[in-house]
């Protein structure tokens, strides 16, 4: 039986405007609810300004809800540990560090230097399943974008949380590179059965890589529709010429289409 992870209930996010002259509230989320069951690889799309960046920020805490929770259960290995990993759009990778020193970082903040050394070897297996074994040495300005964005990936799983948060990754990469690095990260993500919620614009890499695809809408930022992904897995190019992928595909880009202003 599936363990629910996370429970996103009735979530509203205003940005107040204050005393200044003429302003008004911003309501930017209104009443999202979902929940992830363990292991699930969730895609949110959504057209800007809908708030799918805003909801992965109110779900790690990084900003303040106005109403509603978020309730993301205790891991049942380590109850005390951060649960959360975030992935942004961008690497932003310490220059000075290494690649490894990199990835290595937030464990050692978390826990230390030693007990960071001790981890060294798990950080080493997840470089491998990411395809970065022989680049441990290498600085950030040594590495491809595709390559510093696995190592964002590696770092984020450095201290082992439970649920990845993913904020286009890959929005800024070339698209040959980006299909690759979509087959790296399900190779993470079977190899390690991380939990993970992934923001995109792309209607394909969210159908391709999902379970489930979260729809949003803008003017309040709201869910429409979650759309259940019944592709075989693994997934490979066949699956993307398939009838039943372009069939998921149209049904996302009219809802898109059709409901985001509604």
């Amino acid at each position: 039986m599936m363990r629910t992870v996370m429970e996103v209930n009735n979530v509203t996010k205003i940005y107040s405007a204050g005393k200044k002259k003429g302003g008004s509230d911003l309501l930017v989320l209104s009443n999202v609810s979902f929940s992830i069951e363990q292991g699930e690889f969730v895609s949110v799309i959504g057209p800007s300004g809908c708030g799918k960046s805003t909801l992965l920020k109110l779900i790690s805490g990084l900003i303040p809800k106005t109403s509603g929770y978020v309730n993301i259960s205790p891991s049942p290995n380590n109850i005390e540990r951060n649960d959360i990993g975030f992935v942004f759009q961008d690497a932003v990778l310490l220059p000075w560090y290494t690649a490894l020193e990199n990835a290595s970082f937030p464990f050692e903040i978390m826990f230390g230097k030693k007990v960071a050394k001790e981890r060294r070897s798990e950080i080493e297996r997840l470089f491998a399943i990411a395809g970065l074994t022989g680049f441990e040495d290498a600085y950030p300005h040594e590495l491809s974008g595709g390559m510093k964005q696995r190592v964002s990936i590696v770092r984020a799983l450095s201290y082992d949380p439970q649920v990845l948060l993913m904020d286009e990754p890959f929005g800024a990469i070339d698209a040959i590179t980006r299909e690759s690095l979509n087959n790296v990260l399900l190779d993470i993500w079977s190899k390690t059965g991380k939990t993970i919620i992934f923001v995109t614009h792309d209607i394909a890499e969210a159908i391709y890589l999902s379970d489930r695809v979260i729809v949003m809408g803008r003017n309040p930022g709201r869910i429409i529709e979650t759309i259940h992904i019944p592709l075989d897995r693994p997934r490979n190019d066949d699956t993307k010429l398939s009838n039943e992928f372009y069939g998921l595909a149209k049904k996302a880009k009219s809802l898109l289409e059709l409901r985001d202003e509604a």
